[in-house]
């Protein structure tokens, strides 16, 4: 496959690999909870996440927890204009970066340089979104004519050609820009990659088919099992989905999975659908259904199993590719002058667009990142719709600028809170020719008689010139009803691995998540066997960390006989070690070295 080259690209290949690892830290959480609404430690969790640093250092600290986890990324990146004041500027160790990286930004006589330095700020960052993303996710990125074809090629590289999806046009600006060219160009465009399956993607309108049953409400057709299978179906993956369901006969059936498992549901308890089943169990279809073979439950061998019932004649999944309608600059610009009464942030995407992304995902409790997130509209876009649908969609944004508290998260408070909004209304419209101009001041009489006639049902009016139309539109003030929610503020915190040792400033906990993830590529298990020194247990290896800050830690046969349970291999960390090399062969366990034997990623 053809390959992108440019100056620099040679040292950033793997940079991603060298960024410092650093610990989040939560500043407060904020939630339409009044009790919860505070800037307090003891505040609640929340899964929404907003943070406040550079995004290739935040990225980096989301892997423990979302390595393989995100199903929707959405980016609007710089676009590479020639104009922007670069913040990008990654401190890679390499001479010839720092040349290229450590310049200002050219103007289009130094063409090369401006797209060398892109591309070399754009690479490091969509390997770890890579990382990120789950295998049934996909990636969306916001980009124009300035770096299309860049991109496009470093996306086939990093993604593979196969997994693009589309290159979707977006009509931006009806008037077609402020360019004074020949060719006046008012569409940006998105790229859609996915990770491996294009499974986890809606496509199209389609009928719903099945056999067509009745029962006292109306026609029906069964649709998906309500137990959550595959990936993440456990009830430790979800504990807030485990729960009971009163089947026809007055029995609690909880989403045991056909293993003998604890499963868990595919909706939570506030999903629409779910409160119907759960005030009427016939607005499930239930049938009873086996166990694996040798399998017993609660002394049985089968249990009663509820199935979707669909009543839509028509699933609808919203699929174009070029999209007229929804993504004008200036819709994202008006719906910031709403939540905030002013224009504070230049080129803000619109809810819209993004709301129209966010559907392309087929979780309603996905997870939904930003790590270019300006002004907060992708927070805004997955709020709407979990009002909307009653879905249960996380958020993570990451903007790096210091408005991320004063603009980003300021405006996630106001959508969840609700705003004071102005309403406003089209009263009249008229496409101006060079006839309309030259008798002015008849127009002029009739936008104020349009005036007079809404003159106590409006707060004020406003003229606007929109796409060589003169409109009046009547305002009226409003509220804007918040969305319910939460998000939980944090700040990049210390690297913790600082100079070759542990940095001690850093929680033990954080360091346990960190050597678990280093270890399996999975998130540390909330609890352990109960050994204090125990991580958890992986793929039939027990692992441990033996540290304490204040003292060194040894290896030996104290705390071997400590250990309570029997494995077939130990990972064991620690300071030193007193065991003879064949005991721990003999014993298959293997000792690591705090902090020599710590890997980084």
């Amino acid at each position: 496959m053809p390959s992108l080259t440019w100056i620099g690209k040679d040292a950033v290949l793997n940079h991603h690999l060298d960024v410092p690892y650093r610990v989040l830290e939560k500043k407060y959480t904020f939630s339409s909870d009044d009790s919860l609404s505070c800037h307090s430690e003891r505040s609640e969790e929340s899964q929404n996440k907003i943070i406040h640093g550079d995004n290739l250092e935040a990225l980096k600290s989301l892997l423990p927890e979302y390595e393989g986890r995100v199903k929707c990324i959405y980016i609007d990146p710089p676009y590479n204009t020639g104009n922007e004041n670069w913040v990008y500027n990654d401190n890679v160790n390499s001479p010839k970066i720092r040349k290229w990286l450590g310049q200002v930004v050219g103007k289009e006589s130094e063409d090369l340089t401006r797209h060398d330095k892109w591309l070399c700020m754009m690479y490091p960052r969509l390997k770890l979104l890579q990382k990120l993303l789950h295998v049934d996710g996909f990636i969306a990125i916001s980009i124009d004519d300035n770096e299309l074809y860049n991109l496009g090629n470093v996306l086939d590289e990093i993604f593979g050609s196969a997994n693009r999806v589309a290159c979707i046009p977006v009509l931006t600006e009806p008037s077609g820009g402020k360019s004074k060219e020949a060719l006046r160009i008012g569409h940006e465009y998105i790229c859609v990659y996915v990770k491996k399956e294009f499974k986890g993607l809606k496509y199209e309108s389609k009928n719903v088919e099945g056999r067509v049953e009745h029962d006292e409400f109306g026609e029906f057709i069964r649709g998906r099992e309500l137990s959550k299978w595959g990936s993440e179906s456990l009830r430790e993956d979800r504990p807030d989905m485990w729960y009971a369901i009163k089947a026809p006969d007055g029995t609690d059936v909880y989403p045991y999975r056909n293993d003998g498992k604890e499963g868990r549901w595919r909706w939570g308890r506030k999903k629409s659908k779910m409160i119907e089943i759960l005030k009427n169990p016939q607005n499930a279809l239930w049938e009873k259904r086996k166990y694996d073979n040798g399998v017993v439950v609660n002394g049985q061998t089968e249990r009663w199993f509820p199935y979707e019932k669909i009543r839509e004649k028509e699933k609808q999944f919203g699929w174009n590719t070029w999209l007229d309608t929804i993504g004008y600059n200036s819709i994202g610009t008006n719906e910031l002058k709403q939540i905030f009464g002013e224009k504070i942030f230049d080129t803000p995407k619109p809810t819209t667009l993004i709301q129209w992304i966010v559907n392309l995902m087929d979780d309603e409790d996905g997870i939904v990142l930003d790590s270019f997130a300006g002004s907060g509209t992708t927070a805004h876009a997955v709020l709407n719709l979990n009002k909307l649908d009653g879905g249960n969609r996380k958020f993570i944004l990451v903007e790096m600028e210091n408005y991320a508290e004063s603009i980003t998260a300021e405006r996630v408070r106001k959508v969840i809170k609700g705003y004071k909004s102005d309403v406003q209304n089209e009263l009249y419209s008229k496409e101006l020719t060079i006839k309309d101009i030259k008798r002015g001041s008849e127009i002029v009489k009739e936008l104020d008689n349009v005036r007079d006639e809404h003159k106590k049902d409006y707060d004020k009016f406003e003229s606007i010139i929109e796409n060589k139309c003169l409109k009046l539109l009547g305002v009226k003030k409003g509220e804007c009803e918040g969305t319910g929610g939460s998000f939980a503020y944090y700040e990049l915190g210390p690297e913790l691995l600082k100079d070759g040792f542990i940095n001690e400033d850093v929680p033990e906990q954080t360091i346990r998540e960190y050597l678990y993830y280093t270890e399996t590529n999975h998130v540390l298990p909330q609890s352990n066997n109960g050994h204090p020194a125990h991580l958890g247990n992986f793929e039939g290896v027990a692992y441990y960390f033996l540290y304490n800050k204040d003292e060194t830690t040894t290896l030996d046969a104290i705390f071997l006989a400590s250990i309570p349970e029997k494995a077939d291999r130990y990972v064991i960390y620690a300071d030193n070690c007193i065991m003879p090399q064949k005991f721990l062969f003999d014993h298959d366990i293997t000792f690591k070295k705090i902090p020599r034997d710590i890997r980084r990623f």
